[in-house]
């Protein structure tokens, strides 16, 4: 029997918002494979230009349960460092993210990330996709700051 799983993760990050979002969201096809080849083996376009409707084939590393996933983008606003997609996946249904970074006083970001997942499966699924997703802000947050002209 499917069931219905949700997880928030509240990160904060000394790099400012637009840069995170570029990085961890704008460019995340390209950016993973190389920070982090374990989770994300490899990326390619299907279809979109990038904004709304944009579909992109993710080949999964070891770290991930499963071995491939396709993300579409259902909402994009890159003013305001939000977004919303839907990831299909082995053993879930569906899974729905919901991303968010906002500046912090101090010049950094903080990014609130919500997944909803449905699947006979999702529980264990998801729970190992948010320890890789904190995992993944911090590898992003540490290029970032070795790289203070990367996504600027």
């Amino acid at each position: 029997m499917a069931s219905t799983n949700s997880w928030t993760l509240e990160l904060e990050s000394k790099v400012s918002a637009p840069r995170m979002f570029r990085a961890c969201v704008m460019d995340w096809h390209t950016l993973a494979p190389k920070l982090a080849p374990h989770v994300i083996d490899n990326a390619h376009h299907v279809e979109g230009d990038g904004g709304i409707g944009t579909v992109r084939h993710y080949n999964c590393g070891s770290a991930v349960p499963f071995n491939a996933m396709k993300k579409k983008v259902e909402f994009l606003d890159v003013d305001k460092c939000e977004c919303k997609y839907t990831v299909e996946c082995d053993g879930v249904e569906t899974s729905t993210w919901n991303i968010k970074m906002k500046p912090t006083a101090n010049g950094g970001s903080v990014a609130m990330v919500e997944c909803t997942s449905k699947g006979a499966h999702a529980n264990d699924m998801m729970l190992k996709a948010k320890e890789s997703a904190a995992e993944m802000f911090k590898s992003v947050e540490a290029y970032l700051i070795a790289n203070p002209n990367a996504y600027n």
